[in-house]
Order: C-alpha cells, then sequence, then structure tokens
C-alpha cells in the first residue's frame, strides 16, 4: 500500500488501525479520515491534540445520547471515544508535560470504555484477577445468549495497544461467534503500567497461567476450551506462555514473533549495534543520547517504546529487551497454534516463518496479503479477511 495518511509511519499505522476499527464499530470512516487531513504533516503535540479534541467532541455526543435513553447511540459513541483517546496517546512523548497529558487522555480513555462495557448486552464484568500479591484488571465479555460453561478467549495486547484496540481487533469477533471474552492488562500495559508502575516482564507464563487459574475457577467458562491470542508484541507473549503453560487448547499468534529485539535494531542501524555489542555501554548511551537530542521526534518515539521496560540506560534498556526470546523454548510449545505473517510486516519481518519452523507440535501459517488488502503489521485494513479464516480456525480447533 503506497498510498499514506501521515509522513510519519508511526502515525500512518495508527490511522490505519483505526480506519480497521470501523468494521466493529470503534470509530467513524469519516471522522477518523478528517483528523487525518488535519495532522498529515503535524508532529506528536499536534497528532494529540486533534485526536484528543474529536475523542472529547464524541465523548459529549455519548453523553447526549445517554441522557436521552439512546442506548445503541451513546454505547457506540462511548466506545469510538475510548479509541480515540487510546490513539491520541501514541503523540504524547512530543507534548510539553507530557505524565500529565497522558494522565488525562488514559483515565479519560478508560472512562469511555467502562461506559461502554456496561452498555454492552450484556453488561461486560469487571474483574481483577490476582497476581503476585496484587492484581490485573480486565473485562470479562460474554455473547447474549445463555449462562453455561463457552469457549472463552484470552486477549493477550501488545506493547503499547488501548484495550478498546484489543476489544475491536480480536474481542468482537470472538463475541459475536459464541465465545466469552477476557481483555485484560498485564505487567507494563496501559493500567498496570500507567496507574500501577508495573513494568514488561519476559516470561509471560507467570501472568498467564494466573488468568488461567482464574478463568478455570469460574462456572461459565469451559475450562477445556481456552484460547489464547496475542497482538503484535503480543505474538511474542502467547509462544512464550505455551510453553510453560499447558492448558490452553489451541492459540494464536498476530503476527509470529521470535525475537522482540528484531523491532528495534532496524531503526538504529549496524554501526550502533555493533556499538551495543561491544559491550561499551557508556558510549553507547552517549552516542544514542545525542542522536535523541538531535531529533526531538525520535526521542518522543523513544520514550513511549521504552516506557513499558521502565529503564532509563539504553544501554541496559536494549539488554533487557534482548531477553524477550522465544527461542530457547520453542521446543516446548505443543498447543495448536495459529500463526499470521502479513505481507509487508515491518516489525519482525520473517519472524512467522521462523516461529512455525520452530515448532514441533501442530500449528498452521496464515499469509495475508497486499491484494487482498489485508497486508502490514496486525493487518490493520483486512479485518473481516483476518477475522473469518482466524475464528474459522479457531472454531475448527475447540468447537466454537
Amino acid at each position: 500500500m503506497t498510498f499514506r495518511f501521515h509522513q510519519d509511519e508511526q502515525f500512518d499505522y495508527e490511522i490505519r488501525v483505526a480506519l480497521g476499527s470501523a468494521w466493529q464499530h470503534g470509530a467513524d470512516v469519516g471522522e477518523v479520515l478528517a483528523v487525518a487531513s488535519a495532522v498529515g504533516d503535524g508532529d506528536g503535540a499536534a497528532w494529540f491534540a486533534a485526536w484528543t479534541e474529536l475523542a472529547h467532541r464524541v465523548r459529549g455526543r455519548a453523553e447526549e445520547c445517554a441522557g436521552r435513553g439512546r442506548v445503541v447511540s451513546a454505547r457506540d459513541a462511548w466506545l469510538r471515544a475510548a479509541g480515540y483517546f487510546g490513539t491520541a496517546l501514541a503523540g504524547v512523548d512530543a507534548c510539553a508535560d507530557p505524565g500529565a497529558r497522558l494522565a488525562e487522555a488514559f483515565t479519560a480513555h478508560r472512562e469511555c470504555f467502562d461506559r461502554f462495557a456496561r452498555a454492552w448486552e450484556p453488561a461486560a464484568e469487571r474483574v481483577e484477577i490476582p497476581y503476585e500479591g496484587m492484581s490485573m484488571p480486565g473485562y470479562l465479555f460474554a455473547p447474549p445468549r445463555g449462562r453455561e460453561p463457552l469457549p472463552t478467549l484470552i486477549v493477550t495486547n501488545g506493547s503499547d495497544g488501548p484495550v478498546s484496540s484489543a476489544w475491536t481487533l480480536l474481542g468482537a469477533p470472538a463475541v459475536a461467534r459464541g465465545y466469552r471474552v477476557l481483555l485484560f492488562d498485564g505487567p507494563g500495559q496501559q493500567s498496570m503500567l500507567f496507574e500501577r508502575g508495573t513494568t514488561f516482564r519476559p516470561d509471560w507464563e507467570q501472568v498467564i497461567t494466573p488468568v488461567v487459574d482464574y478463568l478455570t475457577g469460574r462456572p461459565d467458562v469451559d475450562a477445556g476450551r481456552l484460547v489464547l491470542a496475542g497482538i503484535s508484541q503480543g505474538g511474542y507473549w502467547v509462544p512464550r506462555a505455551l510453553a510453560f503453560e499447558h492448558r490452553i487448547a489451541a492459540a494464536v499468534a498476530d503476527p509470529g514473533v521470535v525475537d522482540v529485539a528484531e523491532s528495534w535494531w532496524p531503526h538504529l542501524g549496524p554501526e550502533l549495534r555493533a556499538l551495543w555489542e561491544s559491550g561499551d555501554r557508556a558510549a553507547f548511551d552517549g552516542v544514542l543520547g545525542q542522536a535523541l537530542a538531535a531529533d526531538p521526534a525520535l526521542a518522543a518515539t523513544w520514550r513511549w517504546r521504552a516506557k513499558p521496560y521502565g529503564i532509563d540506560s539504553p544501554y541496559d534498556l536494549l539488554t533487557e529487551v534482548a531477553r524477550y526470546t522465544v527461542e530457547p523454548v520453542a521446543g516446548r510449545i505443543t498447543t495448536p497454534l495459529l500463526i499470521t505473517d502479513p505481507e509487508g510486516e515491518r516489525f519482525w519481518p520473517g519472524a512467522a516463518q521462523r516461529l512455525y519452523d520452530a515448532l514441533p507440535g501442530p500449528r498452521e501459517l496464515v499469509r495475508f496479503t497486499a491484494a487482498e488488502g489485508a497486508s502490514l503489521h496486525c493487518e490493520p485494513l483486512g479485518r473481516a479477511v483476518f477475522e473469518q479464516r482466524v475464528f474459522d480456525w479457531l472454531d475448527g480447533q475447540v468447537g466454537g
């Protein structure tokens, strides 16, 4: 896809994600294109201002509709507003006083999603999943019919995606097919990071096992038909967890990821990588620090991507990211795993095939192409194609 909505690669992608979410009522195409036109060459601060302005406007409409008893109109507007606040966060680190702006926008995002979740039929249940002396917040959605034990999809988000995207990308199509769906924030993800100060960890089985423990204790969950699906960096979290947690009946990695660090190095170049590999921490931090100081846009992107790890030193950060690899444990994975391989994957090109080749158990590699409009990382504009292929496969695994 050669057409661009924004000169910045990340912002261009975020617009595509927003457009794709319209398939599940997460955005309005006209609203998204209006903002895209307004910020096509703007910086991160302009991005944040434009999307939060739209989000506040749509939130106001939701409140008006709710006040008049227009339940469906209010519900859909709450979801769109939540999505727009979430989209705004991609530019927050370019703003003056980014901490205050993030707290303001994120609080509004979650308030809107909470209202959407309560307006869902039946209303979603707010849950707290026990985790290492604290808890992980989540939402448990259900289809309209019945209270019997149902197959349940655990949605594992990526490195910085909002819960509203987790809903439109995986939650909504699963509920439409008769699954219960758990959306939750794990360590380093959104509310766990912004409100509880908990950062990423590489051993994601320590996150998924408490989730499975929680779900298998519920009478409305079919413990024999638990499904795990991961978005973006969730394509690492999922296979990592499957290597140790074997109560999952089937899983999806969108896309397949082997080494998380592979998404960092193309933007830094071979010389910086060689300097990092030399072990000279002071020199590496000095060179990269100068580059970030000279490029405010790059510095804002770096801060946003580094935030979930909670590490200030660039050298130490990349040393930590290098631990996020599934390669040493891939041979332990026996759960049936569907791996997506979209054409034009820019973060982890080639990783889906490598993950597929490393697995000893049942697996399937599903390609998505530009010719069918479903290319690029997480198939942002090919949602109907994605849902049909992925959920037909899942239904075949667990009898959904």
